[in-house]
């Protein structure tokens, strides 16, 4: 099979598309032919070796972990699935490889593809979408009349964020740029601030909870919005127990794991007609570097997914 790997931990130059083994498909596995799989920003964080002591790699490695395909085997003790189901999944970051024509992966990772939308849609959701069903509806035990904020509301976790928390009956205010204004308001959003040329801080108060996608300044600023007892909740950066302390407040940082039972709901969400998802550029295999690029540049354009098979073999 083709697959994109690495031989050495660096920049978007050790991405190189070769031939691979297909992957060994264990008792409890799937092994699924990717027709698309997405690309998330801890997929160049793993290729440059930023993770490389709380993941650590065997070389060579496929990069990649969400992707959505057709299964081709089913393991001796999976129950569920059968071969020529189409199938979407984030596999677990220790394993990966979604970058390539084939990868194996924990049936309990894996859920059936919503029927709705195509391979690439769904390969631009597990990641992002998982993330934010487990920082509102888990973490922050998201309820009808909540007051939240969404940073990156056009992003991928932003933009499913966004719909999660107004189906819960939240009053949503959520951050974006100035062209995806009308684009977060039709997802659901209450209010939309412009971050280029407003500061939230200054129009969102006595929040009952902050959704902290990006970090840094932002998460900073972040903390006065807050009410007292409110909590942030953070995926991009840890946030300080001794900052929000400080602030009255509380705080959680979240790190995903991989859960068919929740992709299966969202898939639900999607077939139901009450959640979008949102693809952004989409980009060939062989491109992935090109992809890789444009991430780590910011200069890419929402969920980024690259188109690895057709979807019959």
């Amino acid at each position: 099979m083709k697959a994109i790997r690495i031989h050495a931990y660096g920049d978007a130059s050790q991405m190189q598309l070769e031939d691979a083994p297909v992957p060994v498909c264990d008792a409890g596995d799937v092994l699924v032919r990717v027709v698309a799989a997405g690309v998330n920003p801890i997929d160049w964080k793993l290729r440059s070796g930023a993770m490389a002591h709380g993941i650590p790699k065997t070389f060579p490695f496929a990069l990649g972990s969400d992707a959505a395909g057709v299964v081709t085997a089913v393991g001796s003790a999976v129950s569920g699935f059968a071969t020529g189901d189409e199938v979407f999944f984030y596999a677990e970051f220790a394993r990966g490889g979604s970058y390539a024509d084939y990868v194996a992966v924990n049936a309990s990772q894996v859920a059936l593809k919503p029927r709705t939308v195509s391979f690439a849609a769904a390969a631009a959701m597990p990641t992002p979408a998982q993330a934010a069903w487990t920082a509102l509806m888990e973490t922050a035990k998201l309820e009808r009349g909540m007051r939240v904020l969404v940073h990156g509301g056009a992003g991928a976790l932003g933009s499913v964020a966004v719909q999660l928390a107004k189906l819960q009956g939240a009053y949503v205010i959520a951050t974006a740029g100035t062209t995806d204004l009308a684009l977060v308001k039709s997802l659901g959003a209450d209010e939309v601030i412009d971050y280029r040329t407003q500061r939230f801080e200054q129009l969102a108060s006595n929040l009952d909870v902050v959704l902290d996608t990006l970090g840094g300044a932002t998460q900073e600023a972040s903390w006065a919005t807050l009410r007292k007892g409110g909590l942030l909740v953070a995926t991009a950066t840890p946030p300080s127990p001794e900052r929000a302390a400080a602030a009255g407040v509380r705080a959680a940082f979240v790190f995903t794991p991989p859960r068919g039972v929740v992709l299966a709901q969202l898939a639900a969400l999607v077939d139901s007609g009450h959640l979008r998802i949102l693809v952004g550029q989409e980009f060939a295999l062989a491109d992935a570097a090109l992809a890789h690029r444009l991430g780590e540049s910011g200069k890419a354009r929402g969920k980024m997914v690259l188109h690895v098979n057709a979807p019959v073999a």
